[in-house]
């Protein structure tokens, strides 16, 4: 039970990084959440790499004035130094010409230790709704896993919603 409440602790610990690298719009301390050889998956976009990480989150943000990102509990299985965790996220964005935006969705998550800590192996965005921040756009239809710890495959493809002008 204390190996589950540490890597629960740290884990937690994780998340809170990522809330913050991405509100400092920080790519090195993004890129730095990932395991060398992790995978981001978001967007129909697949990074391989803390490289290509770093590269594509400082290219995403780079569009941006501020992003904020809301975070649910995570839900967790730990076996060794592996993991898995599904967390629910909300996204709120503000783009340099102020407009606004919001994302709504689940992160698919699997987690390694590295170097004794825990990082993201690999990261699938699962989007339910991207538009105004009133919902006035449709629900993103996407897969359901089924309850936890239902997961995505590993080459998945994540969906994503293009306006359509």
């Amino acid at each position: 039970m204390s190996e589950l409440l540490v890597a629960d602790y740290e884990i937690r610990q994780l998340y809170g990084r990522f809330i913050d690298a991405v509100y400092r719009k920080d790519g090195n301390a993004y890129g730095n959440l990932f395991a060398e050889n992790g995978e981001w998956k978001l967007a129909g976009m697949h990074m391989k790499g803390r490289d290509e990480i770093r590269a594509t989150f400082d290219k995403l943000l780079g569009y941006t004035a501020q992003v904020q990102m809301i975070l649910g509990y995570p839900t967790l299985k730990v076996d060794g130094d592996e993991a898995i965790a599904r967390i629910h996220c909300t996204e709120i964005t503000k783009m340099p010409d102020g407009s606004s935006s919001m994302a709504q969705g689940v992160y698919y998550d699997r987690f390694v230790k590295e170097n004794g800590h825990w990082v993201f192996r690999w990261r699938h965005f699962s989007l339910g709704y991207r538009g105004p921040i009133d919902f006035s756009e449709e629900l993103v239809d996407g897969p359901d896993y089924g309850p936890f710890p239902g997961m995505p495959e590993w080459d998945e493809v994540t969906q994503t919603r293009l306006k359509q002008d």
